[in-house]
């Protein structure tokens, strides 16, 4: 797999080669439900899953090389709860994967719902990619979202190498704050586009992004070879979990961890020794007491 070897080697690649050239990188499922909006014309909505499908995977947002059946799989799941006078809002869920090296199972990255969804959107408006400007909300969020799952990926496949798409969701986040629109304003919410960003990359829970290096490079990538070798450095990992609660309990990076990776972990414990679940176990319940089901199966050894 290429692109799995340009990201292990990104930091060398990206300082001894030439760009030569881009290709799309991700490869977008997008679905719009509009089942809760009354009135019977919704061909506006079939126009906009349209825009924003030909958006998400047309747009080349980086330089570096993807080969066809290396793009990023990931999902945009549009929930419409108002539609008035061409503005919109609702939820968006975001999900993205990465495969899991020699082998067939595939790790979900990002499981995440922003609930926080406004743009005004016009039938048949042409969606522009731009980065020096914000060119509308709509485009703003799935910028967002695309570096987004960009960064996540690379970082989870050599040690912060998602930073030059971080940089890029920086710049998207402080365009968007100064235009007042909603879901972007710092403090504002625990769990917008601002608090998610924040998640990644301030200082006290910015460990997270070497939580994704260690568990799925060291760790999952590990387990096809050595499956307690691989299970062992992702219990290490789950220190990062403790320590980020410790430092900010209410950081959304959490939700997003136990999101994308709660029921992974059931069955990667189920096959672990008894000392191994109980330290996996005691790393996690502080920080997800309402978890307490899948906790209880981590800790006991049982499948999902």
């Amino acid at each position: 797999m290429t692109r799995l070897l340009s990201n292990i080697f990104f930091a060398l690649l990206m300082l001894s080669m030439p760009v030569c050239g881009a290709a799309q990188e991700l490869d977008c499922k997008v679905e719009i439900n509009s089942d809760q909006v009354e009135g019977t014309y919704k061909q506006v909505f079939t126009t906009l899953e349209q825009a924003i499908n030909d958006y998400m995977n047309t747009t080349v947002f980086t330089n570096t090389q993807f080969g066809a059946n290396e793009k990023i799989e990931c999902r945009l799941f549009f929930t419409i709860k108002e539609y008035a006078d061409d503005k919109i809002s609702g939820d968006l869920q975001i999900q993205s994967s990465r495969p899991v090296y020699n082998s067939s199972y595939t790790t979900t990255l990002i499981n995440f719902k922003d609930t926080k969804i406004d743009f005004t959107y016009m039938e048949n408006e042409p969606l522009v990619f731009a980065l020096d400007r914000m060119e509308s909300q709509l485009t703003a969020i799935l910028n967002f979202y695309a570096y987004l799952i960009l960064a996540v990926d690379f970082d989870s496949f050599s040690p912060h190498g998602g930073e030059p798409y971080f940089d890029r969701l920086k710049t998207i986040v402080q365009q968007a704050q100064s235009s007042g629109e909603t879901g972007w304003k710092a403090f504002e919410d625990t769990k917008n586009r601002s608090a998610v960003l924040s998640a990644f990359t301030d200082q006290a829970t910015s460990s997270l992004r070497d939580l994704l290096y260690e568990y799925h490079r060291r760790g999952l990538d590990e387990m096809s070879m050595s499956p307690d070798k691989g299970r062992a450095k992702i219990t290490e990992t789950l220190e990062v979990i403790k320590q980020v609660y410790d430092a900010s309990p209410m950081s959304v990076g959490l939700s997003m961890f136990k999101d994308a990776k709660f029921d992974e972990l059931v069955n990667i414990y189920s096959k672990a020794t008894q000392e191994e679940r109980t330290r996996a176990y005691n790393l996690l319940q502080e920080a997800y007491p309402a978890e307490n089901e899948r906790l209880e199966k981590i800790k006991n050894g049982q499948e999902k």
